[in-house]
């Protein structure tokens, strides 16, 4: 009697040895599904995530450590002549395998910033690789309980529960391979739902282009540039609501799909603008994006670094962003950033285009092409000032004082942008004027709030070298009250990425904050560096593992009136 309960108990071991691992597929299956959303569902992307992430989350060492250790245990006892019946070989293969697999912490963050959407395409994307990833498991449960099943229904008192009749190395081995083979069963799935994903993409194209050819009044106005798109976007639409009607992309909506979803759902045929945000992370990008809507008027705040790590080089991302003043109409017009020297000389080669510039004077005075152009500025907890200056020829206007809520000298360069738009188009500079004071900061962008007794500077969205240092820049203005920084640093700037990680260290340590909270204990390595070798306070600077733990850390030093920057927000798939 005893032998057969001990039987038993084998027999439930390894159901619910089978259930656990059943459940940590399940979180790892919708771990990836989450990756590959983050990733813009970028096949090329993924397959990089995953050579770096290898040895991490793709094959982890305890992984490595069960295969090592069942094939040692399988083949071993072979070779040495050991004599472990099926019993102890199932307690050992089984054990070994909630030892090393049953984990889900790598899978399921307590806190998620961005969780997963179930949209249509993840829905599509979701059944092949649903599909997939279930075939290995159910093999392997199908040879693993094979005899027991056989067993059990072949007898009406469920003998079976009192014999060894499972396979336990096809079991444990199978269910191990299905571990592994999740993320690579995504990537087939990727390749495999494309075509189809094309299609659609390729349907809601010609939609919209018909769409816009049959609003014959409309004025394309498209925005592009390596960092500030957003934010003269809404700057754009606020000034010029003053007189005309405008459709404008919520958000960060700069893909294809994103300006088709607004053209085809929200252009309405009394709107008279119809304002775009054009994002490129690879050559080719802005093409793609002008041939769905062909611009009157575009706009280049700047070429910096971002994305780096898919252009390759500064050159590509210039020639990228040039793309936009390319593909102008003719008769259209450029508003470009004059104080950068790359985005100020586009253009040049056409004739039939007009080409405006606009810049802060301090930093350019001696270009006689600045269109308009501010000087005096002056920042403080509640926004900016600067005198506004146009060049009309001969005669200048008299200067225009602008006082608005948002921070930063960048800020100033984007509305002149704004500005020299509505000029064009015939604002008068008193309207613009009154419009200015009631912009409002775009959302994670140096946006300027209280938070209870203290404020907080949220420029979380996607930092920059430049965007970063004018960030730290203005909390290094405040000085009646203790000024933190939370930061992860800077990433996607390819071989760079270090040595502007270093830089961004050694600017914080310039501006003498109170305390810096850097979230990466590895990636943050490098900034620390930068701070200590810029001079800056080891007891002023601390490392954390996530976000949330820098939150709770500041918890605990800050006062009423202190500043917090919070610069950059990584999304999840950049944890550590």
């Amino acid at each position: 009697m005893l032998h057969t309960y001990y039987l038993l108990f084998l027999d439930i071991f390894a159901v619910v040895f089978t259930l656990i691992m059943l459940r940590v597929l399940y979180f790892r299956w919708i771990y990836y599904l989450h990756v590959f959303q983050q990733l813009g569902y970028k096949t090329n992307e993924l397959r990089g995530w995953l050579k770096e992430h290898w040895d991490e989350k793709v094959i982890p060492r305890s992984l490595v450590y069960f295969l090592i250790s069942t094939m040692l245990l399988i083949f071993g006892a072979e070779i040495f002549e050991l004599r472990l019946n099926l019993s102890a070989e199932a307690i050992i293969l089984f054990s070994w395998g909630i030892t090393y697999l049953s984990s889900i912490k790598a899978f399921r963050a307590k806190k998620i910033k961005k969780p997963l959407i179930w949209t249509a395409r993840v829905k599509r994307l979701s059944l092949p690789f649903g599909l997939s990833s279930v075939f290995l498991p159910l093999l392997a449960i199908y040879l693993g309980f094979g005899g027991w099943f056989n067993t059990a229904f072949a007898h009406p008192r469920l003998q079976g529960a009192a014999n060894i009749q499972f396979d336990a190395p096809s079991l444990a081995l199978g269910l191990a391979l299905g571990y592994i083979f999740i993320p690579l069963f995504l990537l087939l799935a990727g390749y495999l739902t494309a075509p189809i994903e094309q299609q659609i993409h390729n349907r809601y194209k010609r939609q919209a282009r018909k769409k816009l050819a049959s609003l014959l009044h409309l004025k394309v106005i498209a925005i592009t540039g390596s960092y500030g798109k957003t934010s003269v976007k809404f700057m754009l639409r606020d000034v010029l609501k003053e007189r005309f009607s405008v459709c404008v992309t919520p958000g960060s909506f700069n893909t294809p799909m994103g300006i088709c979803k607004v053209i085809n759902n929200d252009l309405q045929a009394h709107h008279q603008i119809l304002v775009l945000e054009m994002g490129a992370r690879y050559a080719g990008n802005i093409g793609e994006l002008c041939d769905i809507a062909q611009p009157d008027i575009s706009i280049v705040s700047n070429v910096g670094l971002a994305h780096l790590e898919t252009f390759g080089s500064q050159e590509v991302i210039a020639k990228e962003k040039g793309t936009l003043v390319d593909r102008l109409k003719k008769g259209g017009v450029a508003v470009l950033n004059g104080n950068d020297p790359i985005v100020s000389k586009m253009g040049k080669e056409r004739s039939d285009i007009q080409c405006i510039q606009v810049g802060l004077s301090s930093l350019n005075e001696t270009n006689p092409e600045l269109h308009l152009s501010a000087s005096e500025v002056d920042y403080s907890t509640e926004g900016t000032r600067f005198v506004l200056h146009k060049n009309s020829g001969d005669s200048p206007s008299e200067p225009w004082d602008i006082q608005c809520q948002l921070l930063g000298k960048h800020n100033v360069q984007n509305l002149l942008l704004a500005l020299g738009v509505g000029d064009h188009l015939g604002l008068r500079m008193n309207t613009m004027q009154l419009a200015v004071t009631q912009i409002e900061p775009v959302q994670h962008r140096l946006e300027l709030k209280a938070v209870g007794d203290y404020f907080m500077i949220d420029d979380a969205f996607n930092s920059n070298p430049v965007g970063a240092k004018n960030a730290v820049e203005i909390l290094g203005a405040f000085r009646s009250s203790q000024r933190f920084i939370i930061t992860p640093g800077m990433v996607e700037l390819g071989d760079i990425e270090a040595e502007e990680n270093h830089k961004f260290g050694s600017h914080i340590a310039a501006a003498k904050l109170d305390f810096a909270f850097i979230v990466g204990l590895e990636r943050g390595k490098v900034i620390e560096k930068g701070y200590l070798e810029a001079g800056g306070d080891p007891e002023r600077l601390e490392r954390v593992e996530s976000l949330f733990e820098a939150n709770d850390r500041l918890k605990q030093r800050i006062k009423p009136g202190d500043v917090v920057l919070y610069e950059n927000d990584l999304p999840d798939i950049y944890n550590e």
